[in-house]
């Protein structure tokens, strides 16, 4: 039973033939599939070379962390830990960057206490031998995390 008063050819109602509406329907599945499988590769982080330089670990930790890829960025920085355990001042540097990703992702309980396990590296004895810049650095983004979250805590 039609809605209309009258009834119209079929060629008006169903104006598209059933191939064509069938191959619309596969390409757009097919546009959906593939949009879908980008976002999910585009979350995971990449390989990262072997044969990289500490240097290098961090400036592409920083590249990423810049364009706001923090995954990535976190993997290049755990990559520098786990292949150079031994060199002091790129374990601070990467544990400092580590801790400052977690601050900005405003993961504050995680950030306090990566930059507090940080700090207890300046409480060793060979607290000297330790880069000062990221001491300094850690005080200020945690007195900065306390200030938002009195500022929360006020409203």
């Amino acid at each position: 039973m039609s809605l209309l008063p009258f009834s119209l050819p079929a060629r008006y109602i169903y104006p598209m033939n059933k191939n064509l509406a069938r191959r619309l329907f596969v390409a757009l599945l097919t546009a959906l599939f593939v949009v879908l499988l980008t976002l999910s590769c585009a979350s995971r982080p990449g390989v990262i070379p072997d044969d990289l330089t500490p240097m290098e670990l961090i400036q592409r930790g920083q590249e990423a962390s810049d364009r706001n890829r923090f995954s990535l960025a976190l993997h290049h920085y755990e990559a520098l830990i786990e292949r150079f355990p031994h060199d002091i001042d790129f374990i601070c540097a990467a544990e400092y960057e580590i801790a400052f990703i977690h601050y900005k992702r405003r993961n504050f309980d995680l950030a306090r206490t990566k930059f507090n396990a940080l700090l207890e590296r300046y409480d060793s004895p060979d607290a000297e031998l330790l880069p000062p810049q990221f001491r300094i650095l850690s005080n200020i983004v945690l007195d900065r995390m306390t200030e938002i979250e009195n500022s929360r805590r006020r409203r």
